[in-house]
Order: structure tokens, then C-alpha cells, then sequence
């Protein structure tokens, strides 16, 4: 099930005391950014003026098939998210973006819900 099926099912059943929805996850997040290991570490060679390789830098090595997503939220916090691919032959940058964004996704949950129930407890006490 989606998080806007499980929000459908709620809308459905009448459920309207305060939570967190999936648009409340949507409107925190204020950026986000996608690379794969290989790029980070490639940035950091840059970076850093190194002009070494490494194994993970070959086009069917480890690095290639590590995603990492990062999301910004309105506070400037930030959260990660990540997938990997065992299989290089099954690996597809548009598939491990999207799974890398809904595991940091995932994370941004209980944040939100942990600040919601505070400030439900700040009004009740």
C-alpha cells in the first residue's frame, strides 16, 4: 500500500484527529539530491585535487551501484535515503534514485510525527 492509499483508507474511515500525511512529508522536504557512490567520490577527488582511481570507479563497479538521496527539510535538517543494486545488470539510475528518495522519505516520517505529538502534548499540558 501507498502512504496516499493508507491516507485514502483514514480520509474514509472518518479519522480526522491531527497526524502526519503525506503531503505534510511532501511540504517539509525543500530539496533533494540524488548521486551514486562512484559521483560522490568522484566530487570529493575534485575537490580535494586528487587524481587517483579507484575499483569502484569502473562503470560496472560497486560505487556505480550505491544510491544515495538527500533531502533538505524547511528546517535545514537533512535526512538520507539509499539503494543498492545487487545485480549489475539490473542497475538503472531512474530506479535507484526513486527507491534511494522513498527510503529518505521513510525517515521523515517519524520526524514529523515526533513533532506533532510534541506539540500536542505542549496544548494538553
Amino acid at each position: 500500500m501507498t502512504d496516499q492509499q493508507i491516507e485514502d483508507d483514514i480520509q474514509a474511515k472518518g479519522l480526522t484527529a491531527p497526524r502526519v500525511t503525506p503531503d505534510d512529508v511532501q511540504a517539509a522536504i525543500v530539496g533533494a539530491v540524488c548521486f551514486t557512490a562512484a559521483e560522490g567520490v568522484k566530487g570529493h577527488w575534485i575537490e580535494n585535487g586528487i587524481k587517483a582511481g579507484a575499483p569502484g570507479d569502473k562503470p560496472d563497479g560497486p560505487l556505480n551501484l550505491l544510491t544515495f538521496c538527500v533531502l533538505t527539510l524547511s528546517n535545514g535538517f537533512t535526512v538520507t535515503g539509499e539503494s543498492a543494486c545487487a545485480s549489475p545488470e539490473n542497475f538503472d539510475a531512474e530506479i535507484g534514485r526513486k527507491i534511494a528518495r522513498q527510503n529518505a522519505e521513510a525517515k521523515v516520517w517519524p520526524l514529523l510525527g515526533f513533532r506533532l505529538r510534541d506539540s500536542l502534548h505542549a496544548a494538553a499540558a
